[in-house]
């Protein structure tokens, strides 16, 4: 896949539902009761409507749409306009969006899941980091963007200004089609790029906060560099606040501690830190 340039993203959401395995059962089970109605979630679960149900079709928000000759778990599908497609992509990287029993879904690259969900909602995970940075009144630095989690929870609590980066178009085309991904504009600035190439350009003391929510290391360890730090550092105003999202990869099979290496090098460049749930919160003095 060829590599794009950086834009300002402005897409608005692709309409039709979405399927998910539990919801096209449901929809098979009245349709043996046919004729038969059924409420459901076309949206993850961020709205519900009715169903009409018949045996060879089921019909919501205004159109008709077939069942499915298969539909599998951990998959959500989308109406193209001709059929239902999974919401994944295959370039360099086979990403997907996957539903979770909490409603807002996560997504996955080659396999790996990017977000947490064994014990939280990954949008209830993502507000409680946003929480540490104190957005309400700040503008806020997003470095990696993903579903928009961590924007939407800025904007919900009351950040004046987002500007959140995300450089995989794959990804950004996931975000049309989540429900639960913000829509960009107003306080959100999106913007189609890598953080590591766009950030020198950023302007000194310019962010009340940072929000740095990285791959693992192994997938994009420049985002742990000290160089990369410093420019964390350098865009922050005094007294600005960062949450780096850590986890603890390589904990129980190496003993690596992530956490502690992300600290120290924070520490060396001019922060001020401290362990903060499965992540590290710096100050900038």
């Amino acid at each position: 896949m060829g590599r794009r340039e950086p834009g300002h993203v402005t897409e608005g959401r692709i309409p039709g539902p979405l399927l998910t395995l539990p919801l096209h059962e449901r929809l098979l089970d009245a349709r043996r009761r046919t004729p038969a109605s059924l409420e459901i979630s076309p949206d993850l679960g961020r709205s519900t409507t009715v169903a009409d149900i018949a045996a060879d079709s089921w019909g919501c928000l205004g159109r008709r749409y077939p069942y499915l000759h298969r539909c599998r778990d951990r998959t959500i599908y989308w109406w193209t306009g001709a059929a239902f497609e999974p919401v994944a992509r295959y370039g360099s990287s086979l990403i997907k969006l996957v539903p979770t029993s909490w409603g807002p879904p996560t997504f996955e690259i080659d396999g790996i899941k990017m977000l947490p969900t064994a014990k939280t909602s990954p949008l209830d995970d993502a507000r409680r980091k946003v929480e540490a940075v104190r957005p309400i009144g700040s503008v806020v630095l997003d470095t990696c963007g993903g579903l928009g989690y961590f924007a939407a929870c800025c904007v919900e609590q009351g950040a004046a200004r987002v500007v959140s980066f995300e450089k995989n178009p794959d990804v950004l085309w996931l975000r049309t089609l989540n429900p639960w991904s913000p829509t960009p504009g107003g306080v959100l600035n999106l913007v189609q790029g890598d953080v590591i190439d766009q950030i020198p350009s950023l302007a000194d003391r310019s962010f009340d906060a940072v929000l740095h929510d990285p791959p693992r290391f192994g997938i994009a360890g420049e985002l742990y560099s000290a160089d990369f730090y410093a420019q964390l550092l350098r865009v922050l105003r005094p007294g600005g606040r960062l949450f780096h999202y850590t986890g603890t990869p390589n904990k129980l099979t190496s003993g690596r501690d992530v956490p502690g290496e992300v600290a120290r090098r924070l520490g060396a460049v001019g922060f001020r830190t401290e362990p903060w749930g499965d992540g590290v919160l710096a100050l900038r003095k």
